[in-house]
């Protein structure tokens, strides 16, 4: 079985041009809280979006996570040791080891949330998807991904950075050593910073192999969803 997770401001339908890809005849592509159908879920923290997981993954699943949904599926896999048969993370990092960063990044996050609050979904959907990472992505991906995140409530995602952001996120780098299962990273070629994230995890991740996403930026499984769907096949 396959599990994917999204990330911040999608849905799991974000995932459908992947799974689409795949024989697995009934893979999840879970809503995570503040998200989708889960945006009245609380709390919102990484135990419990954890624990989300958990219930709906039965032992041996491939756990797939991209960007936010890549740190709680590895969140998930360092919880839960011998749970998950594979993990695929794609634009995901384990946080920010610098405490003085990361207080940093949680400021600008509680402004991010503070200013959603008063957002329509509509402007707000406008403004993300203008991001300069996201400045590669062919206008139906951006379509697509601009569509999904219509789905979404601005108060909901404001109340899901403050409880996910990765400005409150533990980091996770001095627990990397742990995983116990074959771990698969991969980043677009266009997304510089986490294809250096992607190869300084795979020096503590013991026999993890570093996937670059030719022609892709942050959102490879959007832009690429054939060579992320090679990737979740065993």
């Amino acid at each position: 079985m396959i599990a994917a997770l999204h990330g911040f401001t999608l849905t799991g339908r974000s995932w459908e041009p992947v799974l689409g890809r795949l024989s697995d005849p009934d893979p999840v592509a879970l809503d995570l809280r503040g998200h989708g159908a889960a945006r009245d879920a609380r709390p919102i923290d990484f135990p419990s979006v954890v624990r989300d997981v958990v219930d709906v993954a039965p032992a041996g699943t491939t756990l797939c996570g991209y960007s936010l949904g890549g740190r709680v599926a590895l969140r998930a896999a360092l919880d839960h040791p011998g749970r998950f048969g594979r993990l695929v993370l794609i634009g995901a990092s384990p946080g920010i080891a610098d405490a003085a960063q990361r207080a940093t990044r949680r400021a600008a996050d509680d402004a991010l949330a503070a200013r959603l609050d008063g957002m329509t979904i509509e402007a707000f959907a406008r403004e993300w998807g203008a991001l300069q990472v996201f400045a590669t992505q062919p206008a139906d991906v951006r379509a697509f991904a601009h569509a999904d995140r219509l789905r979404n409530d601005p108060r909901a995602l404001a109340a899901a950075l403050r409880g996910l952001g990765a400005g409150v996120m533990e980091p996770m780098w001095d627990r990397l050593y742990a995983l116990d299962l074959p771990v698969t990273l991969a980043a677009g070629e266009r997304d510089q910073k986490y294809v250096d994230i992607a190869r300084a995890m795979a020096e503590r991740v013991p026999g993890s192999e570093v996937v670059v996403v030719e022609g892709a930026g942050h959102a490879a499984h959007l832009e690429a969803p054939e060579v992320v769907a090679a990737l979740l096949r065993p």
